[in-house]
């Protein structure tokens, strides 16, 4: 199955936190694929720390569950703090690994949400997704990362 994630920090040396990930991820999984550099204000929570995201594709034969343990682990063992804060808030992050999509799966569990719920909504999610996997289209939708970026406002005149 194809893999497509998303890894983001807006604390502490950004990209040495990205970069410790990513090397994370190559262990587990092995060669993957690349995006360029996202930067994007916080997403769902205000602070003045800007995120740097990028998008990484790879292969495995893993459940999509497993990947997300692994994934997780991986998250834990780079900043043990939790994601969010007591009210269940979001709240700046070290490092932040998300599942955005597996092939054209939909899964919908307790712990997993594929495509990502708010892959839509998101540029820092769509614009490495486009460049990693131009032709891939949303399992509810049918629309590629480039028509969801579409429709999505100008980041410009927001």
């Amino acid at each position: 199955m194809h893999y497509f994630i998303n890894i983001g920090s807006n604390i502490g040396p950004r990209v040495l936190n990205i970069s410790k990930a990513t090397r994370a991820v190559e262990e587990r999984f092995g060669y993957f694929e690349i995006s360029h550099k996202v930067e994007s204000e916080p997403w769902g929570f205000d602070s003045t720390n800007v995120f740097c995201n990028i998008g990484l594709m790879f292969i495995s034969d893993k459940t999509p569950e497993e990947v997300h343990g692994i994934l997780q682990e991986i998250e834990r063992r780079l900043d043990p703090r939790p994601h969010r804060n007591a009210d269940g808030s979001y709240r700046d992050r070290t490092i932040d690994i998300d599942i955005v999509a597996v092939d054209e799966l939909q899964i919908d569990t307790d712990t997993l949400k594929v495509p990502h719920p708010h892959l839509t909504e998101r540029r820092f999610f769509l614009e490495p997704m486009a460049e990693l996997a131009p032709e891939w289209r949303h399992p509810a939708t049918g629309l590629t990362c480039a028509e969801m970026l579409e429709k999505l406002p100008d980041p410009k005149t927001n």
